[in-house]
């Protein structure tokens, strides 16, 4: 293994067409690389340690931030397509043949579009919190969780709120968790701008208008494993069934007494769900 790990590893960079993408990379150095897309105004600060650095422990871990986000330049695109046309960049750029992709949140939309523009590329794919284009209650949220995702300052409160049911030991997790996503102290990253807000909004708006049809899901044929929590209160969970149902080869696994933030509440099991099915040939 690297001698570095989330809290430690610098930030690298590399550019492809005019973007400067910022990135880390550590765990093994050798085997096929998993590359991670974050949630909804997320950069690289928003992982959970617990859950890279147990991945970390038997591959490359990457975590990059797209066009515009974090400490890479450039204008972050307002649909899914484009954000993933920029990953296809960054991750050519780096040279990889091929590349396992885990894609959370709004980070499961894009690396759905990079699977069906470059199947090539991607070896296995991990969906996690997330939905097909067209999926079900994806267009409008509830009003609270709409105030609460667009506060132009992030807190405790929000995370708690968003990500994790509202009982005492599903509250306390979160808590467990903002610590520990808060124990890097060097070369941290700016948190998003209102601009990236506003087109990764658009993003998600126009991703999910209604098409029960899915008709690109039967299009991926990579092993894909589908994750949630019970009750999700950002991307609902029956869009993991969908996903399901409508990708051949696909496994879903949902973790009980949990939301949207399931991997952050249940960080070991995630880390042993994931490992073992990258690991499976």
């Amino acid at each position: 293994m690297t001698s570095y790990n989330h809290f430690t590893v610098p930030n690298q960079f590399v550019e492809a067409a005019g973007i400067r993408f910022a990135y880390r990379k550590f765990g093994q150095e050798t085997g096929i690389p998993i590359i991670l897309f974050g949630h909804f105004r997320s950069n690289m600060e928003n992982w959970d340690p617990a859950v890279t650095n147990g991945v970390a422990k038997d591959r490359p871990v990457i975590l990059f931030s797209n066009a515009g986000i974090g400490l890479t330049n450039g204008t972050t695109p307002d649909t899914v397509a484009e954000m993933a046309k920029d990953a296809i960049l960054f991750i050519d750029a780096l040279g990889f043949k091929q590349v396992d992709l885990l894609g959370f949140s709004l980070g499961g939309f894009i690396a759905q579009q990079i699977t069906l523009e470059r199947p090539d590329l991607v070896r296995k794919l991990v969906l996690g919190g997330t939905g097909p284009e067209g999926g079900q209650d994806m267009l409008t949220y509830i009003p609270e969780v709409t105030r609460v995702a667009t506060n132009a300052v992030p807190v405790l409160e929000d995370f708690l709120y968003l990500f994790f049911p509202q009982d005492e030991t599903s509250q306390n997790a979160g808590k467990k968790f903002w610590e520990r996503r808060h124990q890097r102290k060097t070369d941290l990253e700016p948190a998003t701008s209102p601009a990236v807000m506003q087109a990764q909004a658009n993003a998600i708006g126009a991703w999910g208008i209604p098409n029960p049809a899915y008709p690109r899901l039967k299009e991926i044929k990579k092993p894909v494993l589908i994750a949630n929590g019970y009750n999700d209160l950002m991307v609902p969970t029956i869009n993991s069934y969908i996903l399901f149902q409508h990708i051949l080869n696909s496994k879903l696994i949902l973790y009980p007494n949990s939301g949207h933030g399931f991997l952050f509440q249940f960080p070991q099991e995630f880390v042993t769900d994931v490992t073992l099915f990258l690991d499976q040939a």
